[in-house]
């Protein structure tokens, strides 16, 4: 009998095995109209299931846990949503606020931040149970948070015009840096994938304000100052991602706010080095991991469109049509590939970013951003 059961066994392991996956090449889309989650497989190029039930993902963005197991979804709504994408089950829910505008996550992996409109301030939480673990009200609406190394958050107060940092590297109590007077209505932000530069736009000054969180004194420094003051101001559609900005060797690649223009930026010295004129107003300018393409979409009523814009000459080399609404862009971790979604046509496209040529088309729900798991292992996404 014992044999019996040995052999029985033996016989189902392989079936077991059969179900096992990575999560290397997996990835999800928000599907923003249904409130639901679709689970990518890059290999395939395929969906492979469907998370619903995660509310108001009219602005939603997406973490991972160091494991590449765990997607963190902030919705709009103020949900946070604990999502496993291998069981493809909601494993923790909790609504934090009334209204938010993203998350990160901290570079040990344990807290998970949250960033609100309603009532303002920024909320963290224990990244494997959900509870509570800090409360940092600001008065203001707040935005433009990201991680950095030493479990640390940085985001900016659009009422108040100042930048904060919270450090968690002795425990839930935060210790709380203020920088202030970095200028009117920041809006968005970014920070270098090394950690060590936190770049804010805004809204309601002519230019950025820069960072360097590796020198004490934490201060500001105003750059691109005036970049628009000779033009007439212009009507915004839609406000630039800053998390979208391209940094493609030695020069970011940035969306011009209103403007039919992507500038370009020197690293070192933050100086404007260049302009290229393009199709509409860019909402995301994207380099590819290698830095030698920079990828650019655009606002309404030219957002049928993306940009191939050559990082050496600073020339458009080629141009897509995707169709209605391309909202977002991602590439594969190494850059063969970029992932598109088309709202407004329910698809995302899949392109070989070297032939630019269609390789894959995959049925989605109203997508918008695309999100894979490598960036479980990069700062500030």
């Amino acid at each position: 009998m014992l044999r019996t059961l040995i052999v029985a066994l033996m016989l189902a392991l392989p079936a077991a095995a059969a179900e096992l996956r990575g999560t290397g090449d997996l990835g999800v889309a928000v599907e923003r109209t249904t409130g639901s989650l679709l689970v990518l497989d890059r290999s395939e190029h395929a969906a492979i299931g469907r998370v619903e039930g995660l509310g108001d993902l009219s602005h939603a963005s997406v973490v991972f846990s160091p494991d590449e197991r765990h997607a963190f979804v902030f919705g709009r709504d103020g949900g946070l949503t604990k999502v496993d994408i291998l069981t493809q089950d909601i494993v923790g829910r909790v609504m934090q606020a009334g209204n938010s505008i993203g998350g990160a996550i901290s570079d040990d992996g344990t807290l998970v931040a949250v960033s609100n409109y309603e009532p303002g301030g920024v909320r963290v939480f224990d990244a494997a149970t959900l509870a509570p673990v800090a409360d940092i009200p600001t008065g203001s609406r707040t935005l433009g948070l990201v991680d950095v190394p030493g479990r640390r958050f940085v985001f900016s107060l659009w009422d108040a015009g100042e930048t904060w940092v919270a450090d968690f590297s002795g425990g839930p109590e935060p210790a709380i840096t203020k920088i202030t007077g970095i200028g009117a209505n920041p809006y968005d932000a970014l920070v270098t994938a090394n950690g060590r530069t936190y770049i804010a736009g805004l809204f309601g000054e002519d230019g950025l304000a820069e960072i360097d969180l590796w020198q004490e004194p934490l201060r500001a420094r105003r750059i691109l100052d005036g970049y628009a003051k000779d033009d007439p101001a212009l009507p915004v559609y839609k406000m630039p991602h800053l998390e979208g900005w391209a940094l493609a060797g030695e020069r970011f690649a940035l969306p011009a706010i209103g403007r039919h223009e992507v500038l370009w930026m020197d690293a070192r010295s933050f100086e404007e080095v260049g302009r290229t004129a393009v199709h509409g107003q860019p909402v995301f300018a994207v380099a590819r991991p290698d830095g030698r393409q920079v990828w650019v979409n655009f606002a309404h009523p030219d957002n049928d469109t993306v940009q191939v814009i050559d990082t050496l000459s600073g020339e458009i080399v080629h141009e897509l049509k995707p169709g209605p609404a391309v909202l977002h862009m991602e590439f594969a971790p190494r850059g063969n590939e970029v992932w598109i979604s088309v709202r407004d046509a329910n698809r995302i496209d899949v392109y070989d970013t070297a032939s630019f040529e269609k390789i894959a088309e995959i049925p989605a729900e109203s997508p918008s951003g695309i999100f894979f798991t490598a960036r479980a292992h990069r700062t500030g996404l």
